[in-house]
């Protein structure tokens, strides 16, 4: 994503979308080309937000904290000043969410596939020699 202005952007991920990556770390690397902040928003106790966010060693700009994800959006919103404000989610109730709180919603199948980032299920599709040409073999 280049032209002007494109970083003026910030990223929540919800906690379970986070774990449908195949390498949170690199996504959140990736996201931070192009995006000014990046973070985590979970209705999930704080310690399981930070706990894997540690384990991955992703530096997030915010999480949510003690609070849900609704306030959470709202917090962020006001603090982060972007043009954009983007929330990556994998149901239909992050979906209403975002809706809500006046974010863009983008789910994660959509995000992946724009921006290039392995779901946790394709790692099979690194390994050429798991294709199925290898049945055709002579």
């Amino acid at each position: 994503m280049d032209g002007g202005g494109s970083t003026d952007m910030t990223l929540a991920f919800e906690l379970e979308a986070l774990k449908a990556l195949a390498d949170p770390t690199a996504v959140f690397n990736d996201a931070r080309q192009w995006t000014e902040y990046v973070g985590v928003v979970s209705e999930k106790p704080t310690y399981v937000v930070t706990n894997f966010t540690r384990k991955h060693r992703v530096r997030q700009d915010f999480f949510s904290g003690p609070r849900g994800v609704k306030e959470s959006l709202e917090n962020v919103k006001r603090q982060f000043d972007t043009d954009r404000h983007v929330f990556v989610g994998t149901s239909e109730e992050d979906r209403a969410l975002a809706e809500e709180m006046e974010w863009e919603y983008l789910p994660l199948e959509q995000a992946s596939e724009a921006a290039d980032w392995a779901l946790a299920g394709d790692e099979e599709e690194d390994d050429p020699f798991e294709s199925e040409t290898r049945d055709d073999w002579p």
